[in-house]
This record gives structure tokens, sequence and C-alpha cells, in this order.
């Protein structure tokens, strides 16, 4: 449980020796305190800790109210400036109702206090989001990159959405994976902690990935995933977007994504749709947006999570429509099929843990939904919740589910009288994947599959 009078006192202590120990950097802040120091890009000492700051940085509504009863405490009316009049009777009053866990989670307590609680300074370090994976530090970096008043960096600008690890809510516990797909976010992993070792050894030609499969089995979410269990920069681009008639100069802005990929670095740089890479080549599209293609597998090539500390995930929802010049341009390959119906009850369970249900049976709704993906799954429950709403129950049963799945079947079987030409022999996990001979070696890649709604 929260102690507010404890947190206010941490808060001014951190910023106290933050300010005092030039030795330590804004790496050591915890995220939550560097947000309201962060000013262009910087953090400055002093910091100051006022009734303002101690609030957006605790969550303590009134932060002097806290701690105002406490002998060592005192408050400037003027500046709103929150002090201590004898900090080692602060030091002394804190260390005493702390623990290990606690100094450990904050890289400037560690620095100060941490053997005495046998707490490693470098461990916490280590563990503390780096400040580089800050939002503030983020737009910092992209305006000194980019002239928002500038039309052509501008334009670039909108192109691609970056996103702080702190802003995907998703996270890889969140998802349904097949031990394929487990083992290949693994084997990335561990090529980023080991970016130094692969690099002595020349093995540089990793790091690039291609998700394969059909829309709404979570392409991008585990990409988004990955940024945020790995506490790195998300940017996004679609490649369909350098065709539009907003955009000057194509070429110059697909270059200038990498750029923005480098400048934020280590990071992931996702590009969606990327069977527009093949259809544009295969086309007769106008020679500029052939010129912005071409310099786009050129900047592929040239991109490196060893070298740049860029990790590069490409994803298609049509990987038929790739060819070998796209096939060659990723190292490994993970197929993302349609939920089989171990993953979908599974999905289901991790759905609805926040909800509550009346003989929930998760296997029986994975006997009902064959062919549906983590996508759909969301979308019947969504309907599931609206249709109890309507009755004014936020208690579901069962048979709100099944009903709802009903539903969902008659409105797809609609949607899809139109279709009936189309492709019915999608993958579903557990299954083979074979596409172009250039993918070939997706039989050995990883298989992948979420409950998001994203793709």
């Amino acid at each position: 449980m929260s102690n507010p009078e404890l947190d206010v006192v941490e808060f001014l202590l951190t910023t106290d020796i933050y300010t005092d120990r030039r030795d330590l950097d804004p790496d050591d802040l915890p995220p939550a305190y560097r947000a309201v120091f962060w000013t262009d890009g910087e953090i400055e000492r002093p910091l100051s800790a006022t009734n303002t700051t101690a609030s957006e940085a605790t969550g303590v509504e009134r932060p002097w109210a806290a701690v105002s009863g406490l002998m060592f405490t005192d408050r400037d009316d003027f500046s709103g400036s929150i002090s201590f009049t004898d900090r080692d009777l602060a030091e002394e009053w804190f260390l005493d109702r702390v623990d290990a866990d606690r100094i450990g989670r904050n890289p400037v307590l560690a620095a100060a206090y941490g053997e005495d609680f046998g707490v490693d300074y470098e461990t916490a370090h280590a563990t503390n989001r780096p400040a580089r994976a800050d939002r503030a530090f983020i737009d910092a970096m992209l305006e000194e990159a980019f002239d928002t008043d500038d039309e052509d960096d501008e334009e670039m600008l909108d192109l691609v959405d970056v996103r702080a690890p702190a802003e995907v809510e998703t996270t890889l516990n969140d998802l349904v994976l097949t031990p394929d797909q487990e083992g290949e976010i693994q084997k990335i992993v561990k090529a980023i902690e080991h970016r130094d070792y692969l690099a002595r050894i020349g093995l540089r030609e990793i790091g690039k990935l291609l998700f394969v499969g059909p829309p709404g089995t979570g392409k991008t979410s585990v990409a988004r995933a990955l940024a945020h269990d790995l506490d790195l920069p998300f940017v996004e681009v679609k490649l369909s977007m350098i065709t539009s008639q907003y955009l000057g100069e194509t070429a110059k802005n697909v270059e200038k994504v990498f750029e923005v990929a480098k400048r934020l670095s280590p990071c992931i740089l996702f590009m969606d749709e990327f069977d527009f890479v093949a259809k544009t080549r295969s086309s007769d599209e106008h020679a500029a947006i052939k010129r912005a293609v071409n310099t786009l597998l050129k900047s592929i090539d040239e991109i490196s999570l060893i070298q740049d500390e860029v990790l590069l995930i490409g994803a298609t929802n049509h990987p038929d429509q790739l060819d070998s010049a796209a096939w060659r341009r990723f190292d490994e390959i993970v197929n993302f099929p349609k939920p089989d119906h171990g993953m979908r009850a599974d999905i289901l369970r991790i759905v609805t843990r926040q909800m509550d249900i009346v003989d929930f049976d998760p296997g029986t709704l994975a006997d009902m939904t064959e062919g549906l993906t983590g996508s759909d799954l969301r979308l019947v429950l969504r309907e599931a919740v609206l249709e109890a709403l309507t009755e004014e129950r936020t208690t579901l049963t069962q048979q709100d589910l099944e009903d709802a799945i009903k539903d969902f079947e008659e409105r797809d079987n609609l949607k899809n009288m139109d279709m009936m030409d189309g492709d019915h022999d999608t993958l579903v996990a557990g299954g083979d994947f074979s596409g172009d001979s250039e993918g070939e070696a997706a039989s050995d890649g990883g298989h992948a599959h979420d409950h998001d709604h994203d793709d």
C-alpha cells in the first residue's frame, strides 16, 4: 500500500542526492521523477522539489500536507519548494522505514545507501527504464533533428508514428504465443543483450524480421509489446503512405524514416504493409514511387541491429505477393496464423481476466469459434459486454458469449458474401507455412499469435 509520507520523503531525498552527485545521470532517476524535470530534452541540476513536481512524480495529491508534520521538513510559501531542515534526520527517518526492494527500485538511492541494504547500484541502474525511452527525450531528439516549420520535414514526420515504450499498453504477457514464436522472441532479446559479442565475431546479419499472417492475428501487437518489454522507442510506418499525394520527395522521406530510427536507437522500426513493395516493383507506378521503393530496399540492406541498434520488423497480410527482393531482406520469417483451439481458449481466458462471467467455459467457446482471429474474439466479447449493458448488467453469462458468437458469425457471413471466391485455405496454428520459394526458410521460423485487435 502506498505511504504518502514515505513517497514524498523519497522524492525529496532523490532530488537532493541527484543534485549533489555529479556521477549520476538521468538514467538513474526513476522514470516518474524524470518526467517532471525534462526541459528541452535535458534534465538540469539543481532539481527543484516543489508541491507541483512532488505531486506529479509521486501521485500524492497534497505532498506538503503529507510531510508538513515531520520535524525535518519546510516549505517556501513564495516558490512552493519543499526542503529538509535537517537532511541527516530525514535520512535516518527514511532508512528506518524502507527495505532493500524499495532502495533497489531507485538507482539514486541505491548509489547512496545500497551498501547498507545489500543492494547493488549497477543492478538497480540496469533495471531502471533508460531516459532515451522517455517521451520527452524522444520529442527533443525529433525536434533537434527535424524542423517542424519545414514542409518536407513536417510531411516526413506525418509518415511515422513514434511511441515511447510507456505509451504501449500491451505487454508480451498479455499475448498468447506459440512455443515457436516465444523462441524467436527469446533469440532477438538475447541478440540485443549481446550486440557487442555478435559484432566481435562478425555476425551482423541478424535483427530483420518479417511477420506474415492474416489480418487480426497480432503482428502489430507483438511488435509493440516487444518495444514495451524491452524499453525501446517504437517507430511505425505504413509503406503505402509513401504514395500519398501530400508527400513531396518520397525517396527522401523514406531515407528520413531510417534517419529517425537511427536517431532514436536503440529502437524498433516497424514497417507495415510490406507487400506494397512487391506490388510497386511489378507495376507501372510513377518513377518517383519506384525510386522510393528502391531507396527503401537499399536502406533496409544498410541498417543493422548490431551496428545501428535498430530492430527492423516488416509485416504483411499477403506473403504470396512478395517477390524475391523482399524475402531476402529478412533473416527470420515469423508466421502469425489464425489461432487453433487451445490458443483461442487461452485468448478468451486472458481477455476476460477483468470480467465477471457466470459458468464461464472457454473450451466450449473455442469449439464454437473455429477460424476466428484474436481480433475477432475481442469483437465477440465487446458485443457480449455491450448487449449485457443494455440490460443494465455488468455480470455476463456463458450464454451471453455464445449468443455473441452466433451474432458475429451472421454479420461475418453477410460481410463475406461478395468474397466467396477468395482463399479458404488460411493457415491455422500448428499448420505448415508455405509461400514464395524465397520464403521456404519460414518453415524454420517462428509462429505467433495474440489476442489483440491490431493488424
